[in-house]
């Protein structure tokens, strides 16, 4: 392999220090093949013993967002209707089924069977990994992100993922983002107040 070259402050602005979180969208449309091409970049982030168990449900039409907006809260109900693309960012607890497939050189699926909290705290630990690099990957193709708590979750399971072992994680809004909605940038914690060298 080549030796890598850090990226270029465009780019490092455009994932991380000028990113920010919207709540406020233009009125333009995310395509489908746009969504496509952001889980193709998402998934090739790392996930431990390659195990994905992130499981993400674009919803995007009228009539999907009206079954999702009976589980929002107040302050999420409005921005989330306006966005082009909510996304459900889940998490399968049968993952491990897949691992045949997806690390095949061993057999991993053992590691998992039967074991309850293993399972969950694997699928939710790498869901979320995989939830993150979903944002970087949106933000990475132009697009702005909104990600959220603020929903009920067991509704949003019973109505989007009955029948199935996937969870809800969180929310992301997703689309081009109206400027004008943005509030001041948060602070964040010095080095000091959240990191050591030892």
């Amino acid at each position: 392999m080549t030796q890598k070259n850090p990226l270029e402050d465009a780019a490092l602005d455009q994932l991380f220090l000028s990113a920010r979180t919207h709540n406020k969208w233009q009125d333009k449309e995310v395509s489908n093949e746009v969504l496509e091409r952001l889980v193709d970049i998402a998934k090739m982030g790392p996930t431990s013993a390659n195990c994905s168990p992130a499981r993400f449900l674009f919803v995007k039409s009228d009539q999907a967002k009206q079954r999702l907006k009976p589980y929002l809260s107040s302050g999420n109900a409005e921005k989330t209707m306006q966005a082009p693309v909510c996304v459900i960012i889940g998490y399968d607890l049968e993952f491990y089924e897949q691992l045949p497939k997806l690390f095949p050189h061993t057999d991993a699926r053992s590691w998992f069977t039967g074991k309850e909290s293993k399972i969950q705290e694997t699928a939710f630990r790498n869901g979320s990994l995989q939830g993150a690099y979903m944002i970087l990957a949106a933000r990475a193709l132009g697009l702005d992100c909104g990600p959220m708590s603020g929903f009920d979750n067991a509704g949003v399971d019973k109505e989007f993922f009955a029948g199935t072992n996937t969870k809800s994680n969180f929310l992301c809004n997703i689309g081009y983002g109206d400027p004008t909605g943005l509030r001041p940038r948060g602070p964040r914690l010095a080095f000091a107040e959240m990191a050591q060298i030892i």
